[in-house]
């Protein structure tokens, strides 16, 4: 059990060096929550093509305290894990599951992004 707590606290204390690395203009803490937030609005103002789910397609979630968000664009899905902390903030329609993951990588979703147009 004490093994448990150290590496709780392990993990803790390298986030926290993570979050405050900074390219010199922002940390990447800030720059998560800028992600976070850019998400929030877009999945927030095209509610017909976005949604959110606590289960991955498979009905796995990874590492608890987590949930999937995405939304559909014109050239496929662009989806993101949040914490839970967040849930209420995504204002979409909730899936039981989540669709399937498509594969599509970070540069994808740039593409993908891109894509939409303004409703």
């Amino acid at each position: 059990m004490n093994e448990l707590k150290e590496l709780k606290e392990k993990v803790k204390r390298q986030k926290s060096v993570i979050d405050n690395i900074s390219d010199g203009w922002h940390t990447f803490g800030e720059l998560y929550e800028f992600r976070k937030s850019l998400s929030i609005a877009l999945l927030n103002t095209n509610k017909a093509i976005s949604w959110k789910s606590k289960q991955h397609h498979d009905g796995s979630m990874f590492n608890g305290g987590y949930f999937i968000c995405g939304i559909e664009t014109p050239l496929g899905q662009v989806t993101n894990h949040y914490k839970m902390d967040s849930w209420e903030l995504f204002d979409v329609k909730e899936l039981e599951l989540a669709p399937e993951w498509d594969g599509h990588t970070a540069k994808d979703s740039i593409e993908r992004l891109k894509s939409l147009k303004q409703q």
